[in-house]
């Protein structure tokens, strides 16, 4: 068998710096580049040792891990206890990851006869499993699963960093109480030119049971003068009913039905806002195409609370907002 030295260091060089470059970009750190190479060029060395066997003696536990703190500490070097702590789990995470990503792809790409015949039973009864892998199967392998996990954990990331920005709003109209989980978008600039209302957009679909039936499916459809000029029906909310004018994206000036309701609340961190002049827009779509959130809620209703603590059920006025 031919072993090629400087293959197995280049590679396992390549495959360090990715590992770190993880864990850097998992903790938000910004490490020195010469660092990570330093670092990356110690856990290659570790590995060419084993084909050294005066050296076989370094591969115990102890000094696996050892030599881990001590890449941690070349690569990120150490400010506190807590944080370098933090650091050497979110970097054996990773490893784990990409460890069993590797093999959870090898045993799902093998078919039943090629697994059973990787069984060894041993004389004390046992069970091992022999595990043959390709070098360019685990390069490519190793890759992909990283990459993967990156694309996940940064869906992850965007989805708590939007979580600051959800509310849950409650619209009261002729009696009717609807709640939903609306989105504060700073971009929505949308009011009614008259009064200068602000407004806030809500799926259709969550007040389809209050609306005229002829309106069914057609709000994205047809333009909203046309379905108020069609209304025949005698509607409960027809005096409720207003058109809004906008501007969408590469479309010339339409109009937007809304309804003038008798209260909204919207609660964010425990904290309940209630504006006073306010006008549901009435989507005929999906706002979310995951389905986080049924509203756009205007920033103009999330800035002065007017109830500071939600969960004890107790309403208080703050002497002062600041």
């Amino acid at each position: 068998m031919v072993v090629y030295i400087d293959l197995i260091f280049l590679t396992n060089l390549l495959i360090d710096w990715v590992l770190l470059f993880l864990t850097a970009w998992m903790q938000k750190k910004k490490p020195k580049w010469w660092r990570m190479i330093i670092s990356s060029i110690i856990g290659a060395l570790y590995v060419v040792m084993m084909f050294v066997p005066e050296l076989t003696f370094l591969y115990t536990f102890l000094i696996k891990f050892t030599l881990s703190l001590f890449m941690i500490w070349t690569a990120f070097g150490f400010h506190s206890l807590q944080a370098f702590t933090k650091t050497i789990g979110t970097f054996y995470v990773v490893n784990f990851v990409a460890a069993g990503g590797i093999l959870g792809v090898h045993y799902l790409l093998q078919s039943s006869a090629d697994l059973f015949n990787g069984i060894l039973f041993t004389t004390t009864g046992g069970i091992s499993f022999e595990l043959q892998v390709g070098f360019w199967f685990v390069f490519i392998t190793f890759f992909a699963v990283l990459l993967v996990f990156k694309g996940v954990q940064s869906s992850k990331r965007k989805t708590e960093q939007m979580a600051v920005f959800f509310g849950d709003m409650i619209v009261e109209i002729g009696g009717v109480e609807v709640t939903c989980t609306g989105l504060v978008d700073t971009g929505n600039q949308l009011t009614d030119p008259l009064t200068r209302t602000p407004v806030t957009v809500m799926e259709a679909s969550l007040w389809e049971s209050y609306l005229p039936p002829s309106w069914k499916g057609r709000i994205s459809e047809v333009s909203a003068d046309t379905l108020i000029m069609e209304l025949e029906e005698e509607f409960i909310w027809q005096d409720r009913l207003r058109l809004i004018p906008y501007r969408g994206i590469n479309k010339g000036t339409t109009f937007m039905l809304a309804l003038k309701p008798d209260s909204v609340k919207v609660i964010m961190n425990g904290t309940c806002y209630t504006p006073r002049r306010t006008l549901i827009g009435l989507d005929g779509g999906k706002l979310s195409s995951e389905g986080k959130y049924q509203a756009i809620i205007h920033p103009e209703y999330v800035q002065e609370p007017a109830v500071v603590n939600t969960t004890a059920g107790q309403t208080e006025k703050p002497l002062n907002v600041v």
